[in-house]
């Protein structure tokens, strides 16, 4: 069925909570999120979002988009898991890190794949903003 796209914002993704959770495979605690109702209900969905698109390891295509660009990232320290999406596109795209983009994709949440972040958009496109 054909449902439209969902512009959302980085607040709306922000509703989450974290606590820590030991993973025995990992010997090791990870941040396990509890997302909120309205994030709930993204799930599944059609969503856009604008954001700073980072190339994390182009050779593997792995990708986010972050709230902020890469100095000011989750990995370096700023923010929090829920200010991070991994993207997984349909086609390849030429954007480099720290460009301003808009992704549009299927919002899935991920709790207990460590190997993954909280959000990831599947069967995603982008634009380029700036």
């Amino acid at each position: 069925f054909c449902f439209s796209q969902k512009n959302i914002t980085w607040q709306d993704l922000s509703k989450i909570k974290f606590t820590d959770k030991y993973f025995s495979e990992y010997d090791d605690y990870f941040m396990f999120p509890t997302f909120s109702d309205s994030v709930k209900a993204l799930e599944g969905k059609q969503i856009t979002i604008k954001g700073y698109f980072l190339d994390v390891v182009a050779k593997e295509n792995i990708y986010m988009l972050s709230k902020g660009p890469m100095a000011s990232c989750y990995f370096c320290g700023q923010g929090g898991p829920e200010s991070a999406i991994e993207l997984e596109f349909v086609n390849k795209q030429n954007f480099k890190t720290d460009n301003i983009v808009s992704i549009t994709g299927v919002l899935k949440l991920n709790k207990d794949d460590v190997e993954h972040f909280n959000y990831i958009l599947k069967e995603c496109t982008g634009k380029l903003l700036k």
